[in-house]
Parts: structure tokens; C-alpha cells; sequence
């Protein structure tokens, strides 16, 4: 069984207000779109953030799989992407962005493989939904469009395809 929780026009107003929190909690900053579904999700916040700011912000992609502590445990082989962080985050803000936050583990992950890239001044979060009480690592979104309270069984799915099909849904 299969619901759409939100689309189109509310999703794009949902994430134009996550780019405002980022821009007014901090002035300068750098964005990294965690692989692979937290890309499209940072893309977009990434073009509405330099509307705003109305200059250029630094963005990266990253993805964490050799950093995963529940490697060993998946079913399927992931073949990871490049991470592509063409700045030094020595020192400065990051903005971490995925499209959900559940156990937390993905973004662990993130925290450890930004080690390698230099010692931030700073971390945050922002999702564009978070499954709230279902966490595994005690780590909370700065920033969260959605809040959904789900079951264990239950599956969150966010599809980013061009307008207007960009939804949201909860399938069991």
C-alpha cells in the first residue's frame, strides 16, 4: 500500500524555506548533497540559497559507503560514486543535506568521511523529511521540511523528478 504524503507546488515551498533557515542561521557556508538521493535535494537548495545570498556558494557531493559501519550487513552490493568536494572545508561551515534522515547511520557515516577533507568549523543538517523516533545514532536534522512519525516497516521515498512530479511517499 502506497501514499503520497506531499507534491509538487508544497514541496517546492517546503524546500525554498529550508534554504531560507540555512541562510539565516549562518552567513557563510558550504553545502555537501550526500549520495545519492541527497543530491537532487542540495541542487535544489543550492540554486535558491545563491538567489538569496546572490553570490556563489561552494557545493560538493560526497558519498559515505566505505564509511558505513552496516556495510558488511546489506543484501546488495552498492558501487559507490565519486565524491566531488573541489574546496577545503578546513575552518569553515557545512551544510550536510540528504533527502531523509531515519537511522542516522548515513550521516555518521558522512561525519567520519568528512575527516578526511579537513576539520570543519562547524556541522549542520538539514533533510527534507525526517522520520522522527526511529533513530539508531543520536543525531537530529537542524533543519527538516517534513516531520513523519512511521512504523519500522514501513518506507519513505522521496522522487526528485522535474516539476510537477516531485512527491513524497510512505508505502508499507
Amino acid at each position: 500500500m502506497e501514499r503520497v504524503v506531499a507534491e509538487g507546488p508544497r514541496i517546492l515551498l517546503t524546500l525554498r524555506r529550508l534554504a531560507w533557515q540555512m541562510v539565516e542561521q549562518y552567513e557563510s557556508f558550504l553545502m555537501v548533497g550526500l549520495e545519492p538521493r541527497g543530491v537532487p535535494v542540495a541542487q535544489f537548495l543550492y540554486t535558491e540559497i545563491q538567489k538569496i545570498v546572490g553570490e556563489s556558494v561552494s557545493f560538493g557531493t560526497m558519498d559515505v559507503t566505505f564509511w558505513r559501519d552496516d556495510l558488511h550487513m546489506r543484501g546488495r552490493l552498492h558501487i559507490p560514486r565519486p565524491s566531488h568536494l573541489s574546496f577545503s572545508i578546513e575552518g569553515r561551515g557545512v551544510w550536510l543535506v540528504d533527502d531523509v534522515i531515519y537511522t542516522g547511520r548515513t550521516v555518521r557515516a558522512a561525519m567520519d568521511a568528512l575527516r578526511e577533507f579537513g576539520r570543519p568549523a562547524w556541522l549542520r543538517l538539514a533533510v527534507l523529511v525526517d522520520r522522527r523516533g526511529l533513530r539508531e545514532v543520536p543525531i537530529l536534522p537542524d533543519c527538516a521540511g517534513f516531520v513523519l512519525d512511521t512504523a519500522p516497516g514501513e518506507r519513505v521515498w522521496v522522487q526528485m523528478t522535474p516539476n510537477p512530479f516531485i512527491r513524497i511517499g510512505l508505502s508499507v
